[in-house]
């Protein structure tokens, strides 16, 4: 498999540039790998219909164009998804909507090889990712194994009030602040509430940072990167492909009424 670029990126204390994709169409990795901007590409599997297939295809097109890729999971069979999209070749995991340390701990113990010192429960299945064939040694591929890229949610009120109980969970790489999931957590319609929710976002990052581990960050435009870098971030992904093509559309379409209204 090609180097897990993003694991490089963390262990060396390097900043990262993501973007969000929804579309299975493996066209889209090649896009956002022909531009050069790009360490990796978000698959937003919670949003969006997908097969097995369509898994593998994501990888070999973003592979193809020097990307990593990263899979945002469903929280109830974020087990099952995520051992098949690693095998399918993806490099890092985002875990939705945990509640707390155990539900982390839960899920790395799923996502970690069934091997000392690990003691997970992920075997060696004969996927993609080893070549079709078990050539690659086993403790190898543990190693691989432990290679991936765990990403945690941060949006529910209770894993906010223990983030940094969640933070000392070995094997956590990245957490995010989900401030939609947080206001619904919590009752607010999130406009309504916007101090409140940036608090709780600079208490993640805050502690986050002071046990070690990489904050990431969702932003819509660049200029919106420094508030998050003057606070330690250096991990962020920009943009989305539902979003784009929404913005685009509507700036066109309505961009073209106000134009036709001058013809009448």
């Amino acid at each position: 498999m090609k180097e897990n670029r993003l694991r490089y990126l963390l262990d060396n204390d390097m900043p990262s540039v993501s973007t969000r994709v929804e579309n299975t169409w493996p066209l889209m990795e090649e896009i956002v790998g022909s531009i050069g901007a790009f360490d990796y590409v978000e698959f937003v599997a919670e949003y969006a219909p997908f097969t097995h297939m369509d898994l593998e295809n994501i990888c070999r097109a973003a592979e193809l164009n020097n990307l990593s890729t990263m899979i945002k999971l469903d929280f109830q069979n974020r087990a099952y998804v995520a051992q098949k999209a690693m095998a399918s070749g993806f490099q890092a995991v985002l875990v939705t909507d945990c509640k707390t340390a155990d539900d982390v701990r839960e899920t790395l113990f799923w996502l970690r090889p069934d091997a000392p010192p690990d003691m997970g429960r992920f075997g060696y299945p004969n996927r993609r990712w080893i070549g079709f064939s078990p050539n690659i040694p086993q403790m190898d591929y543990a190693r691989m194994v432990r290679n991936t890229v765990i990403a945690f949610m941060i949006e529910k009120k209770e894993a906010v009030n223990c983030i940094e109980e969640i933070c000392k969970v070995p094997g956590v790489d990245m957490v995010q602040f989900g401030p939609s999931d947080y206001s619904l957590s919590m009752g607010w319609n999130m406009s309504e509430h916007v101090s409140e929710y940036k608090e709780a976002e600079r208490h993640v990052i805050n502690t986050a940072i002071a046990n070690g581990v990489k904050p990431r960050c969702e932003i819509g435009t660049p200029e919106q990167a420094k508030y998050y870098y003057d606070l330690g971030v250096r991990h962020f992904s920009i943009g989305d492909e539902l979003g784009n093509a929404r913005a685009r559309w509507t700036e066109q379409g309505v961009g073209l009424r106000e134009v036709l209204k001058t013809f009448a």
